[in-house]
């Protein structure tokens, strides 16, 4: 026996035979409840598993006919692979018989086949007329060209056949693929005496094992994973695509509610606006406005929302639009999810789609509304083709943590970043918190800092480059020092800029020569040299070396980049060469090195010596302890 990763669902009018059929294939009766065995109808969903002629087995999922029970239908199909559609001989198409069929083409089912029922209640003609009735309905629906098998429950005609057909469709059919997060929409929730909680669902991507920390949300409740069972047969591990029994301890029954997500813990965020394109089915008689009240069904969950249009005011019918649906309380969705959406009042299936970002925010203004449609348009697209997610997102934030980018494709990061690495349009930065950038996003940052050193080095030069931390602002403004330095590496590497001494300049730029500054350059030094620790204020020097105020800021700026001058409680100037001469006599104290003893030492006054202090305080030169100061090493 072999255990298959898919899930075939049943779907039809109320009393067709559903649950007859499975019993009737697998030997199980799907409804457990003492009013379901009253009443003769399926309210809940009911499961079973099928072994087939060759040892594979498949799960099934039965599901409720009756229209007051819609939400558990949508609830069952929402994590099917393929659907067993049933139709009764003895009474043809019926309005849950339609309904259904919408619904499976909303959420995207694809495959499937048709069983004609209670054939053993009919004579030939009346079977003839329920396959031209049927045939009539599926036409060019997805369903058009599946194999429609007459039958009965009763006498088992033509439930051999079904098996093999159910073979021959397994055939065709690929396991889901296992390598995202793990999700479970919870369609059942039970105690059990001695061993805790025990909830159930198929399982839409990724895998879980014994003893994972789990999360149910939108409830926010934390376990951990005690059991697993999959068709009752305890497993270590369960993944995609199975019908998968979880035994969570230190989690209470109560503590939730059906229609909440078991996943790992931490994997997922819960949202209340949805990116979506919509769908308004043609049979809906009535547009949709925007902001509409509507109920929402995704997965096993329903809940009131409104339907947000990006581009127009209302919605016809068999018209589709990129749209949002803003939830009157979260819940958890995955891209590409489909969903259905029914009429608010009187209840009634209109519409559906699938969700093409799970964390959507309402655009503000029409630039903002026209941005958001091109970019939902080009997610819509790549859903279709199934293609990567990734550059759409990448390009859209630019620059963004790849915390955040995991947060929003919703996936492993073993594989993204594998993905990212053979991905010429999209760079990781591995900068402590690693990061990810377009490279689209990093051209243009290339060409904003072009023009910004080409405007330093018009203005500055004299100047050898752009100080570091000038620098790693202009490329991320108020950001972190760590991304900016692993940007400015990625702009060497580039050859986008040079560096030395931690200054950056373009490779073009050679500092500039102009005699008179040098000549000037010279003159300051020597006039901070004469005066010594009456140090001259900015304004002193720049009369006496006859300079406007562009040129000597000009000489001042290249002067302290090269280490050669400093400023003083934003007046004073101080050369390097006098300030290594003071240090030296003021080394010779013996005593407490205080204010006062270094003012007498140098013969000069407290309104030069404190602000000397202090600019060896802020150099490393001394440490202030109290009122007394301590050479450091030097």
């Amino acid at each position: 026996m072999r255990e298959l990763s898919l899930v075939l669902g049943t779907a039809g009018h109320i009393d067709h035979g559903k649950t007859s059929l499975v019993k009737a294939l697998t030997g199980i009766d799907c409804d457990r409840l003492s009013e379901e065995k009253r009443r003769g109808i399926t309210i809940e969903l009911g499961f079973a598993s099928l072994e087939l002629a060759d040892g594979r087995v498949v799960s099934l999922v039965d599901v409720p006919g009756h229209e007051r029970f819609i939400r558990q239908m949508v609830a069952g199909a929402a994590g099917i692979d393929a659907v067993l559609f049933v139709v009764a001989a003895d009474e043809g198409v019926m309005p849950q018989t339609r309904e259904h069929l919408e619904i499976l083409s909303l959420l995207g089912l694809r495959r499937g086949i048709v069983a004609l029922t209670k054939i053993d209640v009919v004579d030939d003609d009346l079977l003839e007329l329920a396959r031209m009735d049927v045939e009539a309905l599926l036409k060019g629906t997805f369903l058009e060209a599946a194999p429609l098998v007459p039958l009965s429950s009763v006498d088992g005609r033509g439930i051999d056949v079904l098996k093999e057909e159910i073979g021959r469709l397994v055939d065709q059919l690929r396991p889901r693929r296992s390598e995202g997060l793990f999700f479970l929409p919870i369609d059942r929730a039970f105690p059990i005496s001695g061993f805790g909680t025990v909830v159930t669902g198929t399982a839409y991507s990724g895998s879980i094992g014994v003893g994972d920390e789990v999360a149910i949300l939108p409830s926010d409740v934390r376990g951990k994973v005690r059991g697993l069972q999959v068709h009752g047969k305890a497993v270590d591990v369960a993944g995609a695509g199975q019908r998968v029994a979880v035994n969570v301890s230190g989690v209470s029954v109560d503590s939730f509610e059906k229609g909440d997500v078991l996943s790992l813990s931490g994997a997922f965020e819960v949202t209340s606006c949805l990116d979506v394109r919509f769908r308004l089915l043609p049979s809906a008689n009535e547009p949709l406005r925007h902001w509409q009240r509507v109920r929402l069904h995704l997965g096993t969950c329903d809940l009131l929302a409104r339907l947000s249009l990006l581009d127009r005011g209302e919605i016809l019918p068999g018209e589709e639009a990129v749209a949002q649906i803003v939830t009157e309380s979260p819940l958890l969705a995955l891209s590409g999810q489909p969903f259905v959406v029914r009429f608010y009042s009187p209840l009634r299936t209109v519409g559906g789609g699938r969700v093409l970002n799970v964390y959507g925010h309402k655009p503000r203004g029409a630039r903002a509304r026209r941005e958001r449609l091109i970019w939902l348009t080009e997610l819509n697209l790549r859903l279709e083709r199934n293609e990567s997610l990734l550059e759409p997102f990448v390009d859209r934030g630019g620059f963004l943590p790849f915390r955040e980018l995991l947060r929003l494709l919703q996936v492993p990061a073993a594989p993204l970043i594998e993905e990212i690495e053979g991905n010429e349009e999209v760079h990781l930065l591995r900068a402590g918190s690693d990061y990810v950038l377009s490279e689209k996003w990093l051209k243009a940052l290339e060409a904003k800092v072009g023009a910004a050193l080409k405007a330093f080095h018009d203005e500055e030069p004299l100047l050898d480059g752009m100080a570091q931390d000038r620098f790693f602002r202009l490329l991320l403004p108020g950001g972190d020092l760590r991304p900016a330095k692993a940007l400015a590496e990625r702009l060497l590497h580039r050859g986008t800029v040079v560096s030395g001494d931690g200054l950056f300049r373009l490779p073009s730029f050679v500092p500039g020569r102009n005699d008179l500054l040098a000549e000037r350059s010279e003159a300051l030094l020597r006039f901070c040299r004469e005066r010594e620790i009456q140090f001259p204020d900015i304004a002193e020097a720049r009369e006496r070396l006859a300079l406007d105020e562009k040129d000597f800021k000009s000489l001042l700026a290249a002067l302290r980049q090269k280490g050669r001058l400093f400023i003083l409680a934003e007046s004073f100037l101080l050369s390097d060469e006098v300030d290594l001469r003071l240090q030296a006599r003021a080394r010779t104290i013996e005593g407490d090195v205080t204010l006062a003893a270094v003012r007498d030492l140098m013969g000069s006054t407290r309104r030069f010596v404190l602000p000397l202090l202090e600019f060896w305080d802020s150099r490393g030169v001394t440490r202030r302890v109290g009122d007394k100061r301590v050479f450091l090493k030097k």
